[in-house]
Order: structure tokens, then C-alpha cells, then sequence
């Protein structure tokens, strides 16, 4: 997978997909469900390099959801999907449910109006609490509370095995993963022709799926960009695993026009994260974290919940998200020339990915014009990186334990090495594994990471520079 071979130009699939972030992953899974030859391209070392490599992972209802929108409707459908799915796939579900905190009598006010604009969006499992009632479900949340929103079914996943899961179903499908392959231009003439930067791929169709890239990919593919991507940036602080005694549901802010908000929340993987900021910024590619910014950060969490103000700091990073001049995804169908855009899909990307997946096929309309024929779905079944559900080192057999922190097996590491589709990079090998995301972030392991995966990565653990969690 990880040989850059040059491509021929010679192969017509019925569908390319360019990038491989967890929207792209996902449609490749529906794609090639559907019966279509597919091609997932990601310019990247290894998928989920981008935007999709730093969320909150939340699986959102939808109910703060704009009314009657696109997101909404993919959201719900995207998240329905999931649950679905996750019991065959192995993929965790640790439901937190969620509590929208009002901490002044005027976020109090606008409680009310969430929870009708949640109702309205057919989210019913909604419950107005008084500030003794959010502290029975919620111990640890501080005194000054003043009143709060249950939402019931906002929940916590992996944000990195769920889409990993997707294509793997896709490739047990047949589907191709181009990685390091760039898109530089695209030609239409009753079918696509790619230029890449490892030759040329033909495709019947092409959708869009860039990400922070979206609008440039528009422009290469010789579409007028119908919107422009403006980055937004977002830095986390990861509090050590201690913190899961202190806070097991998520805690959300009463939104305002511009952001969700910092979030206080609990992780599939034992911690608790804060974040994200909402921050504009020109660049694409790098993310820095500020030191102030993450200490404001540890002591907004402190704050709401003063059980953690104690809590060392396991990481830091940062993020960016495909933001638009406009709040709404903006999806483009441009049946004429043979191509979707699913661009500015935001914060909600992780939970909709499965809906958009849905919503691109439906635009094709292949399926239904017996275009295609849908075949019997592969069982694929993750290895399990989830706290709450038994881990491979309590396993019989597991071998040596080459990360302490986070109990990573040397089995767990050749197995993700050696399988359909191995990790590009090392960012990639610590998202499959969480090998190197402990309390040490790799001080103690990275060493016998690099004898382990010598000759299995893209670009070799020695040169990567990537950090965060």
C-alpha cells in the first residue's frame, strides 16, 4: 500500500474520490456497498491526515442543529447509520449523554429555546434540569450552575477506527487507496481525467471531499468555487486519565452565533478533553498551539469542573476545520459534468459522514438506474482502543506491552502494520493504536516504535514530526 508507484491511466473507475478524511472514507464504503469501482485519493501519507485527524468525537442528535437544514438531516442519518453499524464493526458507543450548562440567569433564558429547536428536530429525549438536578447527574459540576439541558443521547466515539473501519470495508470491496497522490487537475469530457502527481486516474465520476482543500480542488477540477474555505483553527488540552473519575458526561456551553463553544468532555480513551477554541486563520497546513490559550483552556475545564484543576495535562494539539463564509455544508451537484462537492462540512463531519456518504450516492443516482449492483457486505471488525471495553494487553497471550502508558501490545502494533490498509505515517500508527499518546507522549516507546515499524512507513517514524493526540 505504501509503494508510490506510478499510475497508467489505463484503469476507468466508476467513481474517484478526492481526499480521505472520514467523509471521503465513508463514501468510499457506500460507493463500492453499491457495486462501483473505487478510488479514494488522499495527498497525504495516510488517511485522516487533515481536518479529520483533531475532533472532539462526538456523535451529535443533532439537536442544535440549524431547522430544516442539510446537516441536520445528514447528521441524524449519518449518526442513525452508526449505531447501525458499530456492534458489527466493533466500534465503541460510551454513552455520556450530554449537558448544555447555563452559568449566568441569561444562558438560563435560552434553555428553553434550545430544547423546543431540538424538539422541532426530533430530538425528544430532552430534559430541563434545575442546578441541584444537573449536579445528581453530574456530581463534579461546580456550584454556580444555574440551570441546564440533559440531552440524553449526545454520546462519545473513536473518531479514528470509525473511518479506518470504512475503508476497509470498501478495499474488502475492491476499492483502491491511493495515498501521497495529489490531484493537480481534472479534464471532463464524458469522463474525468486526473492529473495527479503520480499520473494520470480516469474515472466516470468524481466527488470532492478535500476538506481544508475543497475549494482549490473546485478550482482544479476547472469548477467557479462556489464558496471559500476559511480555516478555523481549534486547540485541545487532554487531561490525564485520572480525570475520568471527575466528569463522565459531556459538558457543553449555550452557544453563540459564531461557535459551539469549549467543551468539556470525556474520551473513548479514559481522558478528558478541552476544547476546541474557534480561532480564523489563512493557513491550511499548520496548527500551532499557544501557551496561554491552553492554559485558559485547563482553567475554563477547572472552572466548570474544580475536580480537575489538579489534573496534570497528558497533550496539546490543534486542529483546523473546513469553515466557510457560510455556516451550512455546502454540497454541490453538478450532474452535467459528473461531480459532487461535499464541501464546509465543519464540526459535525464525524457524526455526518455516514449521512453524507448516503446523500452523494442518492446524487449519483447510479444505484438506481441499475448502474451498479450491490453486493454482500464484508464483515470487518476493529481492534478495540476503547477504555471502556476490554483492551488486547487483558487478553490471553498479548505479548510484550511496548507502550505502558497507554498498554499498547507489540501483537496490537504488527497486527495494524500488516493490515489491508497499514499506516502511511506515525501519526497514523498512533491513531490506530494510541501507541505514543500517554501520559510520556512517546518518550519511552518512540524508540522501540521505530525498530518495530522499520520499513513499514511512508515516511519513517526518524523524520515524522507530528504531534498532539
Amino acid at each position: 500500500m505504501n509503494a508510490q508507484s506510478q499510475l497508467s491511466g489505463s484503469e476507468l473507475y466508476d467513481v474517484a474520490i478526492i481526499g480521505a478524511g472520514v467523509v471521503g472514507c465513508a463514501v468510499a464504503r457506500r460507493f463500492a456497498l453499491a457495486g462501483a469501482k473505487v478510488a479514494l485519493i488522499e495527498k497525504g501519507s495516510d488517511i485522516l491526515s487533515g481536518a479529520s485527524k483533531a475532533n472532539s468525537a462526538i456523535l451529535h442528535t443533532g439537536f442544535d442543529a440549524p431547522k430544516a437544514s442539510l446537516e441536520l438531516a445528514l447528521v441524524q442519518a449519518g449518526r442513525q447509520e452508526y449505531l447501525d453499524i458499530h456492534q458489527d464493526m466493533n466500534l465503541p458507543l460510551v454513552e455520556t449523554s450530554a449537558l448544555v450548562c447555563a452559568w449566568t440567569p441569561d444562558e438560563a433564558s435560552k434553555l428553553e429555546g434550545i430544547a423546543e429547536q431540538g424538539r422541532q428536530n426530533g430530538v425528544d429525549r430532552l430534559r430541563l434540569l434545575t442546578s441541584a438536578e444537573a449536579r445528581a447527574v453530574e456530581p463534579g459540576l461546580a456550584d454556580n450552575l444555574v440551570a441546564a439541558l440533559h440531552v440524553l443521547d449526545e454520546h462519545v466515539i473513536d473518531p479514528w477506527s470509525a473511518p479506518l473501519a470504512y475503508v476497509n470495508q470498501a478495499i474488502a470491496l475492491g476499492a483502491t487507496v491511493l495515498r501521497q497522490c495529489e490531484v493537480r487537475a481534472g479534464v471532463f469530457d464524458g469522463t474525468w481525467l486526473l492529473e495527479t502527481n503520480r499520473g494520470d486516474i480516469r474515472s466516470k465520476w468524481v466527488v470532492n471531499a478535500a476538506g481544508l482543500f475543497g475549494d482549490h480542488v473546485d478550482a482544479r477540477l476547472g469548477f467557479k468555487p462556489e464558496f471559500l474555505i476559511k480555516p478555523r483553527k481549534g486547540q485541545f488540552v487532554v487531561l490525564d486519565k485520572a480525570a475520568s473519575r471527575q466528569l463522565k458526561t459531556i459538558i457543553l456551553p449555550v452557544p453563540n452565533e459564531i461557535t459551539k463553544g469549549v467543551v468539556v468532555c470525556p474520551t473513548a480513551f479514559g481522558n478528558i478533553l478541552v476544547g476546541p477554541t474557534a480561532e480564523e486563520q489563512d493557513d491550511r497546513i499548520r496548527a500551532t498551539v499557544e501557551h496561554d490559550t491552553l492554559a485558559a483552556l485547563v482553567a475554563h475545564g477547572s472552572k466548570l469542573v474544580p475536580g480537575l484543576a489538579h489534573i496534570p495535562v497528558t497533550a496539546v494539539y490543534a486542529g483546523l476545520r473546513p469553515a466557510t463564509e457560510k455556516k451550512e455544508y455546502r454540497v454541490t451537484h453538478r450532474a452535467e459534468h459528473n461531480a459532487i462537492t461535499l464541501g464546509g462540512i465543519r464540526s459535525t463531519g464525524l457524526s455526518s459522514a455516514l449521512g453524507l456518504a448516503q446523500h452523494a450516492l442518492k446524487l449519483h443516482g447510479g444505484a438506481g438506474r441499475g448502474e451498479f449492483t450491490a453486493r454482500a457486505t464484508p464483515k470487518v471488525c476493529m481492534p478495540n482502543l476503547a477504555e471502556s471495553r476490554p483492551r488486547d494487553w487483558q487478553a490471553a497471550n498479548h505479548g510484550d506491552i511496548v507502550c505502558h502508558c497507554e498498554m499498547v501490545t507489540r501483537r496490537e502494533i504488527e497486527a495494524t502494520l500488516s493490515s489491508p490498509l497499514p499506516p502511511g505515517d506515525f501519526g497514523g500508527l498512533r491513531r490506530r493504536t494510541r501507541a505514543g499518546m500517554g501520559r510520556c507522549q512517546g518518550f519511552y516507546c518512540n524508540a522501540r516504535l521505530a525498530e518495530i515499524s522499520k520499513g513499514c512507513l511512508a515516511t519513517p517514524l526518524a523524520v515524522d514530526q507530528e504531534g498532539g493526540t
